[in-house]
């Protein structure tokens, strides 16, 4: 198997412990299946990678998280007969940079119902999107393409980075000037002039693209607390099981259709805050994966606010010292 990094090994045993409660509680009350596939068996490997305390540790915060999605998601206990499966499974990476950000998936065919789960390991970051000469981050984000001038600028940068490749960043001297700075500033221009261009289809596609386009729980593992997050944008989350109704509502939140600005986070030129209507605010900060040079810079992405109508749940998790 492939070098995995701390932070996916972390994250996809937080996976994989959230699928393995789902399972051992919903068996007692369903028919439940998992889809098998090499995605799932990465995240196991994970999981038991670590030894049994933090195997235990993973297990209390994914039994926290299954005891609360099963109070507001009736339709994971209930089936029609005994011919409505429960499936659940862990989805591939790649889904990801498609805009469907969740990590689990549980469907039940008969129902035509589906639902996901983004788990995340002691950080709430939104995606990991690259920049490069062969990336064209308007049409991959946002449904219309970058233009020939934004391509002109940071291809001359990229292509003295390939000649440096494999060296180190820090024999480039003042790679935050030289590199950061006018990637970023070419970014943000481009941005702009297809919003421009585009109003209310970028402003939507850009939040849809980064937080999801399916509707999905994101849980965060923190240091002795969990958040769960209801991302229900089109309305398929906390549905109803004929008359067994949720015991708490997760309000359906709406897209942005405005960006009102675009700019450098104060004190830095690394990062750009993108403010939108509707309470939507993300920022994009830019950095190498590497210490060695690569033809890409990558993107962490946060979600700073969003609409007050965001259900969130925060508890402590008991039983940890």
């Amino acid at each position: 198997m492939d070098k995995i990094s701390t932070q996916m090994r972390n994250g996809k045993a937080f996976e994989y412990a959230i699928l393995k409660e789902l399972k051992e509680r919903l068996t007692l009350l369903t028919n439940v299946q998992i889809i098998n596939s090499s995605a799932l068996e990465t995240s196991k490997y994970c999981f038991t990678s670590f030894d049994s305390h933090t195997q235990g540790l993973y297990v209390l915060y994914a039994s926290s998280t299954v005891n609360y999605l099963i109070d507001i998601e009736p339709r994971l206990s209930h089936g029609i007969n005994n011919q409505d499966v429960l499936q659940l499974g862990i989805l591939q990476d790649q889904q990801g940079q498609d805009g469907d950000v969740r990590d689990i998936i549980i469907i039940r065919i008969n129902q035509k119902w589906e639902i996901g789960i983004s788990a995340k390991n002691n950080h709430a970051a939104v995606k990991h999107s690259r920049l490069s000469p062969s990336i064209d981050f308007g049409k991959k984000w946002l449904g219309v393409n970058s233009s020939k001038e934004y391509f002109e600028t940071i291809t001359p940068i990229f292509k003295w980075l390939n000649e440096h490749k494999d060296e180190t960043w820090k024999s480039l001297g003042n790679y935050y000037l030289s590199v950061y700075k006018p990637i970023l500033d070419a970014f943000k221009n481009e941005l702009q002039r297809l919003y421009d261009s585009n109003k209310s289809l970028v402003a939507n596609n850009l939040v849809e693209y980064l937080v999801g386009k399916k509707d999905f729980y994101k849980v965060i593992k923190k240091s002795k607390t969990l958040e769960i997050h209801a991302f229900n944008i089109c309305g398929t989350l906390n549905l109803p099981f004929k008359d067994i109704k949720p015991k708490f509502n997760t309000p359906q939140i709406e897209l942005p259709q405005t960006i009102y600005s675009i700019n450098y986070k104060e004190g830095t030129d690394t990062t750009l805050i993108v403010s939108f209507d509707k309470g939507w605010k993300l920022s994009f900060r830019i950095h190498n994966a590497s210490s060695r040079i690569e033809n890409s810079l990558k993107f962490d992405i946060n979600l700073l606010s969003a609409p007050n109508a965001l259900f969130i749940n925060r508890h402590e998790i008991r039983g940890i010292r």
